[in-house]
């Protein structure tokens, strides 16, 4: 059963509070004074929400005893909803304690039924709350259970999607078969490699990095798999050890996999199935053993369909793959992003820079975000950055159409508690109309 603590001189606003409230199932319980309703609170945690008055010294009308109480019951539980009970008189400070962080403020006497509705709706948000708390709190322990166990190379992250892919990256990463790593430009696939590796049996061993789509394609083969002397124009007389030689015994990480050439695709497809190799130019055969993990931002399914990738070597690649989502699919992760690559600047970011950031689309991903930051760092003089330093480009905001952008239900809540329920704040946060956040909100059967 949800409980209001009633804290008021007058016993008979109490004894009306109280019988109005049980009449909708609320229990009550209640306090004369100030000193009493907070000790009540302190004994009482399971207090969802607390309605008080503003003066308790009688002739008093300044609202300031009120206005003491309100902050100490904040100072005991930061988050309870108050709601003040005011007079004329005091409507002035009523509505600056509401700025404070007040949810509410009534004024006598009340409509039953709009108070009613008000209590419910902050019942509601302030049960929402606690249990985002514990979500919140269960998160993260998996997370710091996560780093305990397994070396995740720092990774910034705050989203369940990556901390999902983290559990399988690193339940994987052990064994020896390949990774494909997919996933559009800039989303941090790299990062993904590094921790598969640094959790592998081989991570002694050498960690080969090659980004194959920066490779000329009449080079691709000798950079791979090596080459004899004069083995091609402008060889030389000098043999070249390729990448597979290079990471034996240890990781080979194939960056933009989907622009090896056909001849390439050939000879990659030996090498993971049999081990062995030959260099260009040589008919003698080579064994390795090489964990290979790749990545791309191709779509190999519509390449497989097109002819321009081998279907059984994207079956040898693909023993394990790991789908890392775009930047503006994870919105839990722009933040603690963003401020991680400020921290050696030592500036912050604004309210409305926050708000910005959070609306914006992220075509260009992590890697746009960490240019964006440093970019903004250089320009700020002073510790904070603020929205238009930022300077992010208006027609990539996620504004319209609506369907660009669908907040998930962790999202929305996370939002609303973050705003403390304020519909519009939370919108703007959102980059939605308000309308458009009430329907989302109906969706869900969130209560606003």
């Amino acid at each position: 059963m949800d409980k209001v603590l009633i804290i008021d001189d007058n016993t008979g606003i109490i004894s009306a509070l109280s019988l109005l409230l049980s009449l909708h199932d609320i229990q009550t319980l209640s306090a004369i004074t100030p000193q009493a309703g907070l000790q009540l609170l302190r004994e009482n945690p399971d207090i969802g929400l607390v309605i008080q008055d503003m003066n308790f010294t009688a002739d008093t009308t300044s609202g300031e005893e009120g206005r003491a109480l309100f902050f100490a019951l904040r100072e005991l539980q930061p988050d309870i909803p108050v709601i003040l009970l005011t007079a004329w008189t005091q409507l002035e400070m009523a509505v600056e304690l509401v700025k404070a962080g007040a949810a509410d403020y009534v004024g006598k006497p009340w409509d039953d039924n709009k108070l009613i509705a008000t209590i419910k709706n902050l019942l509601e948000l302030h049960d929402l709350q606690q249990q985002q708390r514990q979500t919140q709190s269960r998160a993260q322990q998996a997370r710091e259970q996560l780093r305990q166990q397994f070396d995740l190379q720092d990774i910034v992250y705050r989203s369940h999607s990556i901390h999902t892919l983290l559990e399988v990256a690193t339940q994987v990463a052990h064994s020896d078969v390949p990774v494909l790593i997919t996933g559009p430009n800039g989303a941090g696939k790299e990062k993904i490699a590094d921790i598969v590796q640094a959790n592998s049996a081989v991570k002694d061993g050498p960690y080969i990095k090659v980004n194959v789509g920066a490779l000329p394609e009449d080079l691709m083969e000798a950079e791979l798999f090596g080459a004899e002397a004069g083995a091609y124009t402008g060889a030389g007389n000098k043999v070249r050890r390729g990448r597979f030689e290079a990471a034996d015994g240890g990781t080979l990480f194939l960056d933009e996999i989907g622009e090896l050439s056909a001849t390439g695709q050939v000879k990659l497809l030996r090498v993971l199935q049999t081990g062995e190799f030959q260099r260009l130019g040589s008919s003698e055969t080579r064994r390795v053993r090489v964990r290979v993990i790749s990545a791309t931002n191709s779509n190999l399914q519509q390449m497989i369909h097109d002819g321009s990738f081998r279907q059984d070597l994207f079956y040898r690649l693909n023993v394990i793959e790991l789908k890392l989502p775009p930047l503006h699919e994870r919105p839990e992760d722009i933040l603690p992003l963003a401020r991680d690559f400020l921290t050696r600047s030592g500036k912050q970011l604004g309210p409305q820079a926050q708000q910005s950031l959070m609306r914006y689309s992220w075509p260009g991903n992590v890697r746009e975000l960490h240019n964006v930051m440093q970019r903004a760092a250089v320009l700020t003089r002073g510790d904070t950055i603020e929205e238009s330093t930022l300077a992010l480009p208006e027609d990539t905001q996620l504004k319209v159409p609506e369907h660009s952008f669908e907040p998930s239900r962790e999202l929305l809540e996370q939002t609303l508690i973050s705003c403390n329920g304020i519909i519009a704040q939370a919108a703007r946060e959102l980059g939605l109309s308000r309308q458009a956040l009430y329907r989302r909100l109906d969706k869900y059967g969130i209560p606003y």
